[in-house]
């Protein structure tokens, strides 16, 4: 078991690669550096061999799939993720790192939003989007992560090996943070600094189609996580529209005794009854997520007892 593991997923990253495996060993020199290959075809992953790193390899295409096998394959008791293309300064990693192994945190946020991202970052859209995915899911999930979208993190041994990952590309990042705030998780916040990518370095993230991903996995796991909230706004929408079509078919009742838009009271009387189905299903789909987070618990307390013989045995 390592006691500090620098993951690095790289698509493509030859240009940089070699600086960012050399800065963290410099500021690292204890920690395991890997680099997890994900079909390059510009000789990353013999650059990053040759300046010392763990080479390793994921063929199913998406950052989501990388990060995946990482969590599985490697063990130890604090993680930094990075990417590959030198937008990090590792100067920040002895900091994350202490967060993780000295205060017990699960996941350290390296939050770029509040340095130099806007200023470096030459993708407006892309800043736009930052701030749109932050603000929503502070907002539904009630939540302070200053960063959702980075990168760059620390985690926890009981993070990392608790951590269900289900997205497959960029929307990989969104994900862990509604998962740490949905358990409950010690969640830091460490300002970062943010540099753009050198010159010849492209980004693997597309503004409209990632962007789309990552709004879905929003509705997503707002749906999974707060049902009694999703299945309960529905609700509210149709009891409104409902009781709105509905009100003038009762004054005219009132007026005359009849109802002449016969089909409209019907139609109202089903969306009501669309809308009451929708109440009790996110009634009992909260319960069933009380359950899980209660198993989820227990499945910490089996994880804590894991790391502690992987410990044993090292010695």
């Amino acid at each position: 078991m390592d006691k500090i593991a620098v993951l690095i997923p790289c698509y493509n990253e030859s240009k940089t690669i070699e600086k960012v495996v050399k800065d963290f060993q410099a500021v690292l020199p204890e920690a395991v550096i890997y680099v997890y290959d994900n079909n390059s075809s510009d000789g990353t992953d013999e650059i990053a061999r040759n300046a010392g790193a763990v080479v390793r390899y994921e063929y199913k295409q998406g950052k989501g799939n990388v990060i995946r096998r990482m969590f599985r394959d490697i063990d130890a008791q604090c993680y930094i993720m990075a990417d590959g293309d030198d937008t990090y300064p590792a100067e920040h990693a002895p900091e994350m790192v202490r967060l993780v192994l000295d205060k017990k945190v699960d996941m350290v946020v390296g939050d770029r939003l509040s340095s130099t991202y806007f200023e470096e970052n030459k993708r407006p859209f892309h800043n736009m989007g930052n701030s749109v995915v932050r603000g929503a899911i502070n907002l539904l999930f009630k939540s302070d992560i200053k960063d959702i979208m980075t990168g760059y993190r620390a985690f926890s041994f009981q993070f990392v090996k608790s951590f269900p990952v289900l997205s497959k590309g960029f929307e990989i990042e969104t994900e862990m943070s509604i998962h740490a705030i949905d358990k409950n998780m010690y969640v830091e916040n460490v300002v970062i600094s943010y540099r753009d990518r050198p010159e010849g370095s492209e980004s693997k993230l597309n503004t409209v189609s990632d962007g789309i991903k990552v709004l879905r996995t929003i509705g997503r796991l707002f749906r999974n996580y707060k049902p009694s909230q999703f299945f309960g706004s529905i609700a509210a929408v149709l009891a409104l529209l409902s009781t709105a079509f509905f009100i003038p078919v009762l004054l005219k009742y009132f007026e005359t005794g009849m109802v002449p838009q016969f089909p409209t009271l019907i139609v109202c009387g089903f969306v009501m009854v669309a809308a009451i189905q929708s109440l009790f299903a996110g009634l009992i789909l909260q319960n069933m997520v009380q359950k899980n987070r209660q198993d989820f618990e227990m499945e910490l307390i089996h994880i804590r007892k894991q790391e502690v013989q992987l410990l044993k045995d090292e010695k």
